[in-house]
C-alpha cells in the first residue's frame, strides 16, 4: 500500500528517456533496458588477480553520457540505477562472493566531487546481495585521472596509489567500479588486496570502454 501511494504521489521515472516506469521496471523502462549497449559476453575469467570480471554494458551511448552527468553533473540518481543493471547479471558470480568493496577516491577528488561514484554503486547493490559494503582499502597518492593515458602510463600513475588494511574476515571480496578500460585500476587494487591476504577477487563495473568484444585486461 505504501508503494503504490509513493508511486501516486512521486512515480519512478526511466533514467535514459524519463517515461514513467511501472512495478518490476524500477528505474529503467522495458524498452531502454533492450536497448542498451550490452556486452557479448558480460563475463571474463581468470584477469590478473580476478576470479571474474563482470562488465554488462559497453561505454556507448546512452550509457557513456549517464556516466558522465553521474560523475561531473551530480545526477545521484543514475547509481541505483546502474547497481539495477549490475543486479541483472548477478547470477554469473561466484557462489561465495562475501563482501562487496567500491574502488576508492583519493580524499581531495571525493571533497571536489562530493561523493565517490562507485560506493553510490555499491551500496544499493550490496543490499540487493545482502552483503556489507567494506571500506578496508583507501586512495593515498592523488593520481592524474586516468583518462587519456595510454595503457603503459595508467599503470605507472596507479603504482603506489593503494593501501588496503588486513582483511582476514572476508575470503572472496567483490570490488565495484564505474567503468573498465584497459583495466589497470581493478588489476593494481586486487594486487594490493591479494597481499594483503584475501584469497579470492572478483569485480563488476558497469561499463566497458573501448568496444563490445573487448577483454576486460
Amino acid at each position: 500500500m505504501l508503494r503504490a501511494m509513493d508511486n501516486a504521489i512521486m512515480p519512478v521515472r526511466c533514467v535514459f528517456c524519463g517515461t514513467r516506469t511501472y512495478e518490476g521496471e524500477g528505474y529503467i523502462c522495458c524498452g531502454c533496458l533492450d536497448d542498451l549497449p550490452w556486452n557479448e559476453p558480460a563475463i571474463f575469467r581468470s584477469v590478473a588477480h580476478l576470479e571474474c570480471v563482470i562488465v554488462p554494458l559497453a561505454y556507448e551511448f546512452p550509457v557513456d553520457a549517464a556516466i558522465k552527468a553521474f560523475k561531473f553533473r551530480r545526477r545521484l540518481y543514475y547509481g541505483p540505477a546502474f547497481a539495477q543493471l549490475l543486479g541483472h547479471v548477478c547470477q554469473e558470480l561466484p557462489c561465495d562472493v562475501d563482501a562487496v568493496l567500491p574502488v576508492p577516491l583519493h580524499w581531495r577528488r571525493k571533497w571536489w566531487r562530493g561523493f565517490n561514484q562507485a560506493l553510490e554503486i555499491a551500496k544499493p547493490l550490496a543490499r540487493h546481495l545482502d552483503l556489507p559494503v567494506i571500506h578496508a582499502a583507501r586512495r593515498q597518492r592523488a593520481t592524474p585521472p586516468q583518462s587519456g593515458l595510454s595503457a603503459k602510463a595508467r599503470s605507472k600513475n596507479l603504482k603506489g596509489a593503494f593501501r588496503v588494511r588486513p582483511l582476514d574476515k572476508y575470503k572472496h571480496i567483490l570490488i565495484i567500479d564505474d567503468v573498465i578500460t584497459t583495466g589497470a585500476t581493478l588489476g593494481h587494487l586486487a594486487e594490493v588486496l591479494h597481499r594483503s591476504g584475501v584469497s579470492r577477487l572478483s569485480a563488476m563495473a558497469v561499463a566497458r570502454s573501448g568496444g563490445r568484444q573487448a577483454a576486460a585486461g
